[in-house]
C-alpha cells in the first residue's frame, strides 16, 4: 500500500519554500509535463523540505537529485490528473475538507495570535527579573468599588510625596510583605499573576504603576524597586559557621564573627575557598565537597543568602552574610546564561498555557463580543426558566420544554440568530454539563461557552485571506486529499489478493522466510568472582545446575525460576550468544564477566534457523505480495500519466542545484 506519510512529506515539500535563490537561477527549467514546468526554485524548495536542511541538500549526490525529480514530476502529474477528473468538485472530498478546516482554523488562529505572541512576550520579559513591592487592598470585606477607590486614594497620596513604605503599614492587607515594606522580592514573568507581572514590567525602577491593578486577591499598588538581567541558575560554594552546635546549644556569635572574618581574609590572601570550607564549614551536606551547593535558582535559600549570592560576579567572594542559621561566606563559581529561544520554547508554552492563556482568551472573546454585538434574548431565558422546573441537562432533549423552545432565539451576534437547539446540541459534546439543573447559572454558562465558540468560528471565516500560511496549509491538505483519492482508485481499490496468490508468492520466494536462531538457557549469577568459581567447581563435580541456581543465583527474580531465562534470539544479549556457543544441551560455560558480576550459562535447547512453513510465513508473505502488487499498480498508473502528459526531464541541469542560494 502507498505510504501516506511519504506522500504527505512530498506534498509539504512541494508547497513550502525554505529559502530564496537568485531570480535567474530559480527560473531554470528542470522538467516539463503537458503545458506545465518545474523550475529550479520549485525543485530546490521541495528537496530541502524533504531532507530537512539546505546543508544536507548540498551534500547529496546528483543521483539523489534525479530520483527526487522523478518523484516530484510524478506528484505533479497526479495532481493534474486529479483536477482533470474533477476531484476538486467531489462533494465528499469537499465536505471532508470543510470539516478539516473547521477543526483546525480556530486552533491555528489562537496558536498564532495568542500562544506564539504570548511565549515571545514571555521570553522577552524574562530577560530581566524585577524586584517589586506592593500594597494590597482586599475585596473580601470591601466591595469592588470601595477597594478600587481606596487604592486610587493611596496612589494619589504617593504622587503627592508620601512614602510608599508608610502607606504599606497603613493599608496593605498582605500579611506576608507588610513588615518588609511590601517587598515581594524578585520574580520573572510567568511566576506569579499575569496582570500583576504585566503592570510591573511596564513600570520603571523606583516608580509606581499609575493605576490600581486588579487580581483575584484584590487591588494592588505596585512599585518596582529593581530590574536586572535574569540569571536562570547560579552555582556557588559557601562556608557556614552555625549559631548552634550539633547538640542545639547556642555558640558565641562574636567569636564566630571574628573567625569568619579571619577566614575571609585568608581567602583574600590566596588560600583556597574549598580547602577552608572542608576545614571550617558546619554545613555537613556541602563540607566534604568544598562547600559546593551545585546549581540553584532564586528562592532556593533564605532571602539574605539568596540576595548576596545573586549579587556576586563569577569568581567573586561575598562579605560576611548573616542568616538565621549562622554566618556565611559565599563564592560564585558559575552561572547558566539566559537560553536561546528555541531551547525554551516548549517550556515557555507550558508556562503561558498555565498562567496567561485563559486570561488572554477571555480578553479576545470579550473584544469579539463587543465587535459582534453579542446580545442575549432575555425573553427566551425567562421563558425557559419558567418552564424548566427541576429539569436537568441533557433531559432537555426528551422533554416538552424542547418542543416549545427549540426554535426560539437564545442569543444573537454579528447578524446571526442562535436558537436553543443549537446551543443545547453543542453542549452535548461536553460531558461536564451533564446533570446540571437547567437554571439561570446553567443558561449563563451555556451562552458563554457556545457564544465563545461561535464567535471564534466567525472570526476565522476569512482566515485564508488574512494569513497566507493558513491558506497554504489549506491548499496542501486539499491537494493531499486529491492525491490520496487517486491512490485509492488506481492502487488500493484494484488490489485483489486471495490465499492462492499468497501461497504461490510464498512458493516462489521461500528463501526469504526463515526462523531466527534461538536458544533456551539458564544462568547462575554472582557479584563475587570467588563464589562464581566455587559454583563452577561444584558443577564440574556433578552438582545439578537448576538446583544450584535455585539456591545461589543473585539475579533478582531468578532464584524461583532456577535461573531459567527461557527462549531468546541469540543476538538479544551476551548470555544468549554464550549459550549458542555451546555444542550440546546440558553443557555449561566457564564463568565470564557480565554486567556488574559473573555468570555461568547452561544451554537447554538450541533452535537453528530453518525455512518457515507457509502457515508460519503467511502474514509476511501476504504483506510482501501486497507491496509488490501495489508497486506494480502504481507503476502502471505512472506510465499511463506519462503517456498522457509526456514529461521531459532535464537531469543535466540538476548539477547546478543548490549553488546559488541566498539564505
Amino acid at each position: 500500500m502507498i505510504n501516506r506519510k511519504l506522500l504527505l512529506t512530498l506534498l509539504l515539500a512541494v508547497t513550502f519554500g525554505l529559502f530564496s535563490c537568485t531570480p535567474e537561477h530559480s527560473k531554470i527549467i528542470v522538467a516539463e509535463y503537458d503545458d506545465a514546468e518545474i523550475t529550479m526554485g520549485d525543485f530546490e524548495n521541495a528537496y530541502v523540505k524533504n531532507v530537512g536542511s539546505i546543508e544536507k541538500a548540498r551534500k547529496d549526490s546528483l543521483e539523489d537529485y534525479k530520483n527526487f525529480l522523478d518523484l516530484l514530476v510524478n506528484y505533479k502529474m497526479k495532481l493534474k490528473d486529479a483536477y482533470v477528473r474533477g476531484l476538486d468538485k467531489d462533494p465528499d472530498l469537499n465536505n471532508e475538507m470543510e470539516q478539516y478546516r473547521k477543526n483546525i482554523a480556530v486552533t491555528w488562529f489562537l496558536d498564532k495570535n495568542l500562544v506564539e505572541k504570548g511565549i515571545k512576550d514571555l521570553y522577552e520579559k524574562r530577560k530581566n527579573e524585577l524586584r517589586v513591592s506592593h500594597i494590597m487592598i482586599k475585596t473580601d470585606t470591601l466591595s469592588d468599588e470601595e477597594a478600587k477607590r481606596r487604592a486610587e486614594e493611596v496612589i494619589a497620596r504617593i504622587k503627592k510625596g508620601e512614602k510608599f513604605e508608610d502607606l504599606v503599614k497603613e493599608y496593605s492587607d498582605d500579611k506576608y510583605s507588610v513588615n518588609q515594606g511590601g517587598d515581594v522580592y524578585y520574580f520573572v514573568a510567568g511566576e506569579i499573576l499575569a496582570d500583576f507581572e504585566d503592570a510591573a514590567y511596564a513600570t520603571p525602577v523606583d516608580s509606581i504603576y499609575p493605576e490600581p491593578v486588579k487580581t483575584r486577591f484584590g487591588y494592588h499598588i505596585i512599585k518596582v524597586t529593581d530590574r536586572k538581567p535574569y540569571r536562570p541558575q547560579i552555582r556557588a560554594k559557601h562556608i557556614l559557621l552555625a549559631f548552634k552546635d550539633k547538640n542545639g546549644k547556642m555558640r558565641n556569635k562574636d567569636s564566630l564573627l571574628t573567625l569568619i572574618e579571619d577566614i575571609r581574609k585568608r581567602i583574600a590572601n590566596g588560600e583556597k575557598f574549598a580547602d577552608l570550607a572542608k576545614k571550617y564549614s558546619d554545613d555537613t551536606m556541602s563540607k566534604s565537597l568544598g562547600g559546593d551547593l551545585g546549581y540553584f535558582e532564586r528562592r532556593k535559600f533564605v532571602k539574605p543568602f539568596d540576595e548576596a549570592a545573586f549579587n556576586l560576579k563569577k569568581g567573586e567572594v561575598s562579605g560576611v552574610v548573616k542568616t538565621r542559621y549562622g554566618y556565611h561566606l559565599i563564592k560564585l563559581v558559575d552561572e547558566v546564561p539566559y537560553p536561546q529561544f528555541f531551547r525554551v520554547k516548549s517550556s515557555l508554552k507550558n508556562i503561558y498555557k498555565r498562567t496567561r492563556y485563559k486570561r488572554d482568551l477571555d480578553k479576545l472573546v470579550n473584544k469579539l463580543a463587543k465587535q459582534y454585538n453579542l446580545q442575549t434574548v432575555e425573553s427566551t431565558v425567562n421563558y425557559i426558566l419558567s418552564m424548566a422546573d427541576t429539569l436537568k441537562f441533557p433531559e432537555y432533549f426528551d422533554s416538552q420544554l424542547r418542543e416549545k423552545v427549540k426554535d426560539k432565539v437564545l442569543f444573537t451576534f454579528a447578524g446571526n440568530k442562535v436558537i436553543c437547539d443549537t446551543v443545547f446540541n453543542r453542549l452535548k459534546e461536553d460531558k461536564s454539563y451533564n446533570n446540571w439543573k437547567i437554571n439561570k447559572r446553567f443558561l449563563d454558562a451555556a451562552i458563554k461557552k457556545v457564544s465563545k465558540d461561535l464567535m471564534l468560528e466567525e472570526r476565522v471565516k476569512n482566515l485564508e485571506n488574512e494569513d497566507p500560511e493558513f491558506a497554504k496549509l489549506m491548499d496542501d491538505y486539499r491537494e493531499g486529499l486529491y492525491i490520496f483519492e487517486l491512490q485509492k482508485k488506481e492502487v488500493w481499490d484494484k488490489l485483489k489478493i486471495d490465499s492462492t496468490d499468497i501461497y504461490n508468492y510464498y512458493q516462489n520466494h521461500k528463501d526469504k522466510y526463515f526462523t531466527t536462531e534461538k536458544v533456551d538457557f539458564s544462568e547462575i549469577f554472582s557479584r563475587n568472582d570467588s563464589l562464581i568459581n566455587l559454583y563452577y567447581d561444584k558443577l564440574k563435580s556433578g552438582a545439578d545446575f537448576d538446583s544450584l541456581a535455585e539456591k545461589v543465583t543473585e539475579r533478582v527474580g531468578y532464584k524461583r525460576k532456577k535461573g531459567h531465562f527461557g527462549e531468546m534470539e541469540i543476538m538479544k544479549n551476551e548470555l544468549a550468544m554464550k549459550a549458542a556457543s555451546l555444542e550440546k544441551p546440558g553443557e555449561f560455560t566457564r564463568p565470564f564477566k557480565y554486567g556488574n558480576g559473573w555468570s555461568i550459562v547452561k544451554l537447554n535447547k538450541h533452535e537453528k534457523p530453518r525455512q518457515k512453513t507457509f502457515e508460519e510465513a503467511k502474514a509476511e508473505a501476504a504483506s510482501d505480495f501486497q507491496d509488490m502488487e501495489s508497486k506494480r499498480l502504481e507503476n502502471e498508473y505512472i506510465e499511463k500519466l506519462k503517456a498522457i502528459y509526456h514529461p521531459v526531464y532535464y537531469y543535466d541541469r540538476l548539477k547546478d542545484a543548490f549553488k546559488s542560494q541566498t539564505k
